[in-house]
């Protein structure tokens, strides 16, 4: 059965609650404090300065996971090792923050695996559309052989790849109606991410996809340029969406994590023990971002039907006939992403729905 929720709130209260920021949004949606730091301090040679660079705001759970990183690298280098943190793509979006880091002029990234296909073409398996069920599934092929092999790929063109995040789960949002089955999307122009795989799902499902940066994208929706948009909760809500964009629906349609980079140029520089600490750091990060995000992802969605969005949860019978229309994309991208690939992280997939 589909849920909507279309409660408005028209008073006062309501209008201050659009005003604010994920962060002050409510108290339910407030971060977490960060853990405390453990392990030895480690002693190397050399003073160093690492500038982090991201394309969320600071009141995303990405964010958040940059501010633990930071905390362990300060503490347990004694300092020699100091992390300035760059949200809001102050430093470039991800593609140019990648490319900073291949100049040597950045240090350190977190991109989303999408914007770096063109890099590294088996990221691509990632935007394939209801790959993962289940956020822990992704978790068990991101921290088993298969994530690591492809950090180990990604480890090239002046790049060390040293960990994985979550971006999560995409959403789909629009000015016009509720989409509950895949005619409703007919015509509905959708921004997406200037990535050929997005459009192809968007297309197959009767849309009109339209890509553009992120940064134009809440002017977009404001004047009509496109109807509608797609990304996780979080970022649904830390972007303000929800003021111009009346319905939602939890598609879950996509699974896309972030990857921790390095410069090689720096980390060249860095010593043996000091590489170390930054991907002990890096790994620490990532899992506590996750636990940030998810537990984060429920409080937000009830923040954003409280401010009056209409979210529509579709049941599993609804969800298959988008999965069924969308998998002529797994046989068109086959080639280009690698075959064995798909098919390794579909069997093991199917294991840990087996073993449920």
């Amino acid at each position: 059965m589909t849920t909507t929720t279309t409660t408005r709130f028209v008073s006062v209260v309501g209008g201050a609650f659009l005003g604010l920021t994920a962060l002050s949004a409510s108290a339910a949606t407030e971060m977490p404090p960060l853990p405390d730091v453990t392990g030895d301090k480690v002693q190397a040679d050399g003073d160093f300065k690492i500038k982090f660079s991201i394309g969320t705001t600071e009141s995303g759970a990405q964010y958040r996971g940059l501010e633990y990183f930071e905390k362990i690298v300060e503490q347990r280098s004694d300092g020699n090792i100091q992390v300035d943190l760059f949200p809001v793509a102050q430093l470039g979006d991800d593609r140019e923050a990648t490319s900073a880091l291949q100049a040597g002029t950045l240090e350190m990234t977190m991109p989303s695996t999408s914007p770096l296909v063109n890099m590294f073409p088996q990221f691509a398996v990632f935007d394939l559309p209801f790959l993962f069920p289940q956020p822990e599934m992704a978790d068990a092929v991101l921290d088993g052989e298969i994530g690591q092999q492809m950090l180990e790929d990604a480890s090239s063109q002046g790049l060390v790849a040293i960990g994985w995040g979550e971006n999560g789960y995409r959403q789909l949002t629009n000015s016009q109606h509720p989409v509950e089955k895949p005619e409703d999307l007919d015509g509905l122009k959708i921004r997406t991410m200037e990535n050929d795989l997005h459009l192809d799902i968007w297309r197959t499902l009767g849309a009109n996809p339209t890509p553009m940066s992120f940064a134009e994208l809440f002017t977009a929706l404001e004047q009509g340029v496109v109807d509608g948009q797609e990304n996780p909760w979080i970022t649904i809500e830390s972007s303000k969406f929800n003021e111009v964009q009346d319905y939602a629906t939890e598609t879950n349609h996509v699974y896309t994590p972030f990857i921790t980079l390095v410069s090689a140029r720096f980390w060249d520089r860095l010593p043996e023990d000091y590489q170390a600490l930054v991907r002990d750091a890096a790994t620490k990060m990532g899992d506590y971002q996750r636990e940030v995000s998810r537990t984060l992802n429920d409080q937000i969605k009830q923040d954003l039907k409280d401010s009056g969005m209409q979210i529509t949860e579709l049941s599993p019978e609804q969800v298959k006939v988008f999965q069924d229309q969308l998998e002529p994309v797994y046989e068109d991208w086959r080639d280009q992403i690698g075959g064995e690939l798909i098919d390794d992280i579909r069997e093991q997939v199917q294991q840990a729905q087996e073993q449920e």
